[in-house]
């Protein structure tokens, strides 16, 4: 699990097709203090498996159905990338809940300076749509930002010059393509309700009225 607060930059210093998948070797540029085998890293907000890590160096490799969901089939040698590792449970919590597991590819489809904020507008498929809300949570390529305005197929999120600086979004032009995790919250509630209540003794059924009764909606 992540949150969506990028630690640092990466850079891809290599990459090899195997079976069915990629290999990378990257090299973020923060240290990678007590490093474990096997660990999480979230790379462009999808989640990684380090291994062979050495300094600020480390392998991961990436499956063939994450190649098929988000944009890391595009990166090239030398390309950048957000990195953050994986959440600690002393950590503060200062975006969202992340999972690592990219629901969609986006489009930039345009880009507005207010000042010395930047308004970034992004198209997604329909389907996804409907877990982004208006002030809610939305991860792009790994970084956990909040939706100004959402309507069909599109939303937007407003960049503060820090974001811009420490990140891998201030590279990111009209067209350029991106990894969107919406908010898990969503999803599970999605289900929650859509679900067939159980007509098992003692089962309990979670419907829209029973959550606006409780308070939740």
């Amino acid at each position: 699990m992540f949150t969506g607060i990028i630690q640092g930059r990466g850079k891809l210093l290599s990459r090899r097709s195997t079976k069915g998948g990629l290999a990378f070797e990257l090299e973020a540029d923060f240290d990678i203090s007590d490093p474990h085998e096997g660990e999480s890293i979230a790379v462009n907000g999808a989640c990684l498996t380090a291994y062979n890590i050495r300094g600020r160096r480390f392998m991961a490799d990436v499956s063939p159905e994450s190649l098929s969901r988000t944009t890391l089939g595009n990166l090239a040698a030398n390309g950048m990338v957000n990195l953050e590792r994986a959440l600690r449970l002393s950590d503060r919590l200062g975006g969202h809940l992340v999972s690592g597991h990219i629901d969609c590819v986006g489009k930039v489809s345009g880009i507005k300076k207010q000042g010395e904020f930047t308004v970034w507008s992004f198209n997604v498929p329909e389907e996804q749509d409907r877990y982004i809300i208006e002030k809610g949570s939305i991860t792009i390529d790994g970084v956990s930002l909040t939706v100004n305005s959402c309507s069909r197929g599109n939303f937007s999120v407003s960049i503060i010059p820090h974001t811009m600086e420490v990140t891998t979004l201030g590279r990111l032009r009209n067209g350029s393509v991106v990894n969107i995790e919406v908010d898990i919250i969503g999803k599970y509630i999605e289900k929650l309700l859509s679900a067939k209540p159980e007509k098992a003794r003692g089962s309990s059924s979670i419907s829209s009225a029973f959550l606006a009764e409780n308070g939740y909606i």
